[in-house]
């Protein structure tokens, strides 16, 4: 297992690498249209922990691949998490006015800017799987990239996930709130998984229900830990979550039942999977 220290040290390294591929793969702000150019690198280029890159990374260790031969996959999986950000903070859904401690998209410029934003950054991340020169050239493995990451943010995963929530009236049970959190949340840490997978298509037949198994408890524990987090701010919008429904005890307890499901869908793979293990504890049990 990978000592905490080493993980945190190789975290820092791929959130240095991801900030200056994202840079690098984003539209120039003195290219026109100017403003909507530097609206989707100030919403990308806000910091945050990288959380979906980090896994494609530490999954292609598992497979044997380096970073630089999922890097686009992990800045295209990137710019579709941060298009469902900007979208989720519009009035019509979360009303936020602040993220990560500064004003979010809408906000610092204007409702219709944040929507074109969203807009351009989901176009943008098909374009990379589509186009990239640093992924596997072999059709196949570019379709299904292309059709993982369709599959993570649409009806049947974050947008379907975010209209759950939206819809729901009320307290949720336990499994409902499993449902919505495999599709808001879930959906994209399931494909940052399976799409470093993809690009190794020589893997083991078997290598993808393994990686399936592990990347749904983690997704499902990482947005209880989430819930947790914004217990002290008040964050919840109303909204259904763990802590409130179940208590923050029982949420805990539930988050390292989950990160234990998804350590033991790592066994098969050995010492080969330790960067998937190091980094489910560093997202899961953070240090004291």
């Amino acid at each position: 297992m990978i000592e905490r220290a080493a993980c945190a040290a190789q975290v820092k390294a791929w959130q240095g690498r991801m900030e200056q591929a994202l840079a690098e793969r984003l539209p120039a702000t003195d290219v026109e249209p100017t403003r909507l150019h530097a609206a989707m690198r100030y919403c990308v280029l806000n910091g945050g922990q990288r959380v979906r890159p980090l896994l494609l990374f530490g999954t292609a260790r598992a497979v044997g691949l380096g970073e630089t031969d999922v890097e686009a996959a992990a800045c295209a999986i990137e710019f579709a998490h941060a298009y469902s950000s900007v979208h989720d903070d519009l009035p019509a859904l979360d009303a936020d006015g602040v993220r990560r401690g500064r004003p979010t998209c809408h906000a610092a410029y204007d409702e219709g800017t944040a929507v074109l934003v969203g807009d351009a950054l989901q176009s943008l991340a098909f374009q990379l799987l589509a186009s990239d020169a640093a992924l596997p050239a072999a059709p196949l493995v570019r379709l299904r990239l292309i059709g993982l990451l369709a599959e993570a943010i649409g009806a049947s995963g974050l947008a379907g996930g975010q209209a759950l929530d939206v819809a729901a009236q009320g307290p949720l049970s336990v499994p409902d709130m499993d449902a919505m959190y495999a599709r808001r949340t879930g959906a994209l840490i399931r494909a940052s998984v399976l799409m470093a997978a993809a690009c190794a298509p020589q893997a083991a037949a078997d290598l993808e229900g393994m990686l399936q198994a592990f990347a749904v408890p983690l997704g499902l524990a990482f947005q209880i830990q989430h819930d947790l987090a914004d217990v002290p701010h008040g964050a919840s919008h109303g909204r259904a979550t763990y802590p409130g429904t179940l208590g923050p005890a029982a949420s805990r307890e539930r988050i390292r039942h989950l990160h234990t499901q998804a350590l033991e869908a790592l066994r098969p793979l050995g010492t080969a999977a330790d960067p998937l293990r190091a980094l489910a504890e560093w997202l899961l049990l953070p240090a004291d």
